[in-house]
């Protein structure tokens, strides 16, 4: 029997998205590259426990969900989370940033300064730039001050986003357009905390990284998995990877799969097999016209 691995989910280096395992081992991915696995015949998804720990009682859980942890260890991470805005004494430098995802999709976010722009990247950002650098109080304040002035928000759905990557911008610069007026009117608001230091706007640019412009840009995705199922298969070429997100050029047109639906389960490496997972028809933006992809 072919030995099975793991999935602890994609974590985005400088070089790129790669794939991580239980036990540490990574597998780096570059556009072009074949990417295939199989789900071990007869295995059952179990939740991957919170905050390093196992779950204490291997729970079983869905294959739809994305965050592969049961009721509890899902409480449990979230208690623990800067998200969830219940650890105030965290030392650190945060930042506060802008995001766009497409357009009318922008949101407002903080993340350690430590981190660099490593969770744009694990977001999908499209571009973004930052606001502010202070202590993480002052940067969470700042977060409301602008989703209450600005009207954005802080959480945008990964179905929101993979319907709008077939139609964006072509350059750079009709991309950033739109934090880039947020950026002025945010700056102009008063009430920020004095301890939070503001910063100029900078765009930076992802889609590039992601593989969604220029000549390299592969076909329009068809569809996404819904799910993975004990002995189903998926393989194809690797033709963007965006967030979570890996596009994948297989016999069924190109598929979006969501790596975290991947976690929990035992996976074994797959050649030839045909796309053996449930797969739904992605959900298109009004307007998105096919091959701008």
């Amino acid at each position: 029997m072919a030995q099975a691995w793991k999935c602890a989910g994609l974590r985005w280096t400088g070089e790129g998205p790669v794939l991580t395992w239980v036990g540490g081992r990574g597998s780096a991915l570059s556009r072009g590259k074949r990417v295939a696995f199989g789900v071990v015949e007869g295995g059952v998804r179990t939740c991957v426990g919170a905050r390093g720990h196992a779950c204490p009682v291997r729970a079983g859980v869905t294959g739809r969900s994305t965050g592969a942890r049961c009721e509890e260890c899902a409480r449990l991470d979230r208690a623990h989370s800067v998200a969830a805005d219940t650890i105030a004494d965290d030392p650190r430098p945060y930042r506060v940033y802008l995001a766009w995802f497409g357009p009318g999709l922008v949101k407002v976010g903080i993340t350690a300064y430590e981190r660099g722009a490593a969770r744009l990247l694990e977001q999908g950002a499209v571009c973004f730039s930052w606001l502010g650098c202070g202590p993480l109080m002052s940067a969470r304040r700042t977060e409301e001050l602008l989703r209450a002035a600005l009207g954005v928000p802080d959480r945008i759905p990964y179905a929101h986003k993979r319907a709008v990557r077939a139609g964006l911008p072509g350059t750079e610069a009709e991309r950033a357009a739109e934090i880039a007026e947020l950026h002025a009117r945010a700056v102009a608001l008063g009430g920020w905390p004095e301890s939070l230091t503001p910063e100029p706007f900078r765009g930076v640019d992802h889609a590039g990284v992601f593989g969604i412009e220029g000549d390299g840009r592969g076909p329009a995705a068809v569809g996404e998995v819904a799910g993975l199922v004990a002995g189903g298969a998926i393989g194809g070429e690797l033709v963007a990877a965006a967030g979570p997100d890996l596009h994948l050029a297989t016999e069924r047109g190109v598929v979006v799969l969501d790596t975290r639906l991947m976690t929990g389960w035992e996976l074994v490496s797959a050649e030839g097999e045909p796309c053996a997972v449930p797969v739904r028809e992605l959900r298109r933006a009004a307007g998105v016209q096919d091959g701008l992809f």
